[in-house]
């Protein structure tokens, strides 16, 4: 080994702690050189290895008739859709790097996520994302806002995958650290899955793809601490994308795999090519002998451990059976990718790297992965003192506003409900022309599987106040609105990918949040059938500012998969003809908790999350797919931000159609218009069905009531004119390009 030397302080300054650096000395048997301390610094860090959250998340529903992978097995989830046709999907963020980067880090980040689809043989047909920054008047929000949002469109165009869903919102807490989750769907057929294994000795290793340089280097560790006002200063670690050259590696990628010489292939992500060998090899239960100097490189000047460390984007690492070379090498010089050996499998756990004929480390494959001998920790937890306090809330020490039409117009304009069409005009909706929802608005995006009768709905929700307000039901109501959503569209819950964002995980109030909502979204996956696939964690969302730690509100965004087993039951949103019979499903509750109409029109932040009853949410989810399956209704919308108003008056902006309601005498005429109780759906019926539909529902013994009907544009609360749909809609259309449309940029 070269005699590099290093210390206890050496460790800290890659983040590995006193105890964890004697673990090491131990499991080598001697002290690590350094670039051997750098592998274990960035395959130890919680971006990599999870140490903190791992034993929670083995808490989560992993089974379901479904699924043909646990999570962690593969790359992503896989499950079977029918059809002899199966799904991969997967969620994960780059937060930190967009933070200090947004465009290149939200572009790699959708790069990093479809790779982690094609790699398994998948081709990626769907993307979703979901989004969260800061007060949007501020002008470090906006350009943010604007580098993320372009990251995203030009890479995902770039590449042609559709955008077909997500979400935006803003507060405080992401003023810093904003969150960028990013989402991706593939289809294979089954038995044509590539596994992230390695094995058969004397398999050579290939690396494919691009050439690596020394972006991103210690990503996996800038990725797990925290931001602070300097953390400019780590804007090397921020990687740079190339969509095309990503196009031409799933192409090449796809056509290797029909040879049947792939034994195994893994993306190049965090952590780079030491991620990549050691997962592999791991799953394996091998080894590999790895010549860096043999990496083609795009810097002439690169270390042994910045070659192992480098994350630069479109690489690939391919195992494939000996003797397959020439056939491997033909595929990717037609597709004009480089394709080098590197290294062969060997049966040992052992990754041995040399530099030029010479060692520069050597550890066993096993010590540096989850289930290994990564380190898994337990942490202090807390409950935060502001929980009791948000408890205390009362609606009765709420004044209720004389004027509730100014109530509706200011909530149109809330950033948090308005459109996001200045977002999704920039992404390619209609790429590969499989994009059901673009012209038919619905709570879910659906994409056409074809040459089948069936569609895939897909869906990405998270409420983060709620998950503040309250953790174990906020995490509850993520994956019950997700589920609803889908539902809604006509689909099936099946499955769920999560991207777990929350603040340090050393400061028990965070920890505690984090055990809280991994124990509410794993209750409520069990109530809706839909396991956990995979996703990831990451921690260390917060600012330093001023010297005070601020954490992100905690932020359990769920990604979840259905089915429409039969496409022609497409469930939109949108009123169709004015007469129309409007009714809700569901109790109105006297409820304003933790909604944005109590938070931006009485300023009041303090409150627990809004009514949910997870027996109820599921009952209701089961009557709206039978509507739906008997053709009961003529449209289908769930209520969430902004209360029911909000809800009708996304339902009649498609065909710019009213609505006349008569509000409930027992409810608060603020909560039944703007609360935003939970397990409520708003249904149209047709003059012709309503007999029916009265008659199903009393059958049902469900909760449902009338609320009025469609008209031809006005919308009228208890007769009272709150003004013309059309009017709404060119505020609730306009309000984030007032802020972003700078003619300057």
């Amino acid at each position: 080994m070269p005699a590099q030397k290093v210390n206890e302080q050496t460790a800290g300054e890659l983040g590995i702690n006193r105890e964890e650096y004697q673990r090491i000395r131990e499991i080598l048997g001697r002290t690590p050189n350094f670039t051997e301390l750098s592998i274990y610094s960035v395959m130890w860090s919680e971006h990599a290895s999870y140490k903190n959250s791992i034993k929670w998340l083995k808490t989560l529903p992993r089974k379901g008739k479904y699924l043909l992978a646990e999570a962690g097995e593969e790359n992503a989830g896989l499950v079977d859709i029918g059809n002899d046709l199966v799904c991969a999907f997967k969620i994960e963020s780059h937060n930190h790097p967009c933070a200090i980067e947004p465009y290149q880090g939200a572009a790699t980040g959708v790069g990093g996520i479809n790779r982690d689809i094609f790699t398994m043989g998948a081709r990626p047909i769907a993307q979703l994302n979901s989004l969260r920054f800061g007060e949007i008047h501020l002008d470090r929000t906006q350009w943010l806002m604007r580098g993320v949002v372009q990251g995203i469109g030009d890479y995902g165009n770039s590449f042609g995958v559709p955008v077909v869903g997500g979400e935006v919102y803003f507060d405080p807490c992401y003023r810093t650290n904003i969150l960028v989750n990013a989402m991706s769907v593939g289809i294979l057929k089954k038995g044509e899955m590539i596994s992230a294994t390695a094995r058969g000795k004397g398999n050579p290793v290939y690396i494919v793809g691009s050439l690596t340089g020394k972006d991103g280097i210690h990503g996996a560790t800038f990725a797990s601490a925290d931001i602070t006002e300097n953390s400019a200063e780590d804007l090397p670690s921020v990687q740079v994308g190339d969509p095309f050259q990503e196009k031409l590696l799933l192409e090449a990628t796809l056509e290797l795999n029909r040879t049947g010489a792939v034994v195994g292939m893994q993306d190049m992500g965090a952590a780079g090519i030491i991620c990549s060998t050691s997962e592999m090899s791991a799953r394996g239960k091998c080894g590999m002998r790895i010549d860096l100097d043999r990496v083609p490189l795009r810097q002439e000047d690169m270390e042994p451990f910045e070659v192992l460390l480098s994350e630069s984007q479109e690489r690939m690492l391919v195992v494939v059976k000996k003797g397959r070379e020439k056939e491997v090498e033909a595929i990717f010089d037609k597709w004009d990718l480089s394709c080098e050996i590197i290294g062969e499998v060997i049966p040992e756990d052992r990754l041995i790297f040399s530099w030029h004929g010479k060692p520069v480390a050597d550890v066993p494959a096993s010590s540096l992965v989850l289930g290994g001998g990564a380190p898994v920790y337990e942490r202090e937890t807390r409950e935060p003192a502001y929980i009791k306090e948000y408890r205390k809330f009362s609606i009765d020490n709420v004044p209720e506003p004389d004027n509730l039409n100014e109530v509706a117009y200011a909530l149109v304009r809330n950033p948090n409900i308005a459109s996001k069409q200045w977002v999704y005009h920039q992404y390619d909706t209609m790429v590969r022309t499989n994009n059901l929802s673009t012209n038919f608005p619905c709570d879910a995006g659906l994409v056409n599987i074809k040459g089948t009768r069936t569609a895939l709905a897909l869906t990405v929700d998270c409420n983060a106040r709620y998950v503040h307000a309250d953790p174990y039901i906020g995490a509850q109501i993520a994956v019950a609105e997700a589920a609803r959503n889908i539902v809604c569209s006509g689909g099936e819950p099946m499955a769920i990918t999560n991207c777990l964002n929350f603040g340090n995980p050393y400061n028990p109030e965070v920890y505690w949040q984090f055990v809280q909502a991994v124990k509410g979204m794993g209750k409520a996956c069990k109530k809706f059938e839909t396991p956990v696939t995979g996703g990831n964690v990451s921690f260390y969302n917060q600012s330093v500012i001023d010297g005070k730690e601020v954490p992100v509100h905690p932020t359990p965004t769920i990604g979840m998969l259905g089915l429409l087993r039969e496409k022609n039951n497409q469930m939109t949103m949108a009123f169709k003809s004015k007469g129309h019979m409007i009714f809700l499903l569901g109790k109105s509750q006297n409820d304003i908790s933790s909604s944005e109409y109590l938070v931006s029109w009485h300023k009041m932040t303090q409150s627990p999350p809004p009514h949910f009853d997870l027996d109820f949410e599921h009952r209701l989810q089961q009557v709206v797919k039978k509507l739906i399956a008997y053709s009961l209704v003529m449209s289908a919308h769930d209520i969430s931000e902004g209360g029911l108003f909000i809800a009708l008056l996304e339902c009649g902006m498609p065909r710019s159609l009213g609505f006349d309601i008569t509000t409930d005498a027992e409810i608060r005429k603020d909560a039944f218009l703007f609360g935003e109780a939970q397990s409520r759906v708003v249904v149209s019926v047709a003059p012709t069905r309503e007999t029916e539909f009265i008659d199903f529902m009393l059958k049902e013994d469900f909760p449902f009531s009338a609320l009025g009907h469609v008209t031809k544009g006005e919308i009228r609360v208890d007769d009272i004119s709150f003004g013309f749909v059309c009017d709404m809609k060119k505020f609730y259309d306009t309000t984030l390009e007032k802020y972003l449309e700078d003619p300057v940029s």
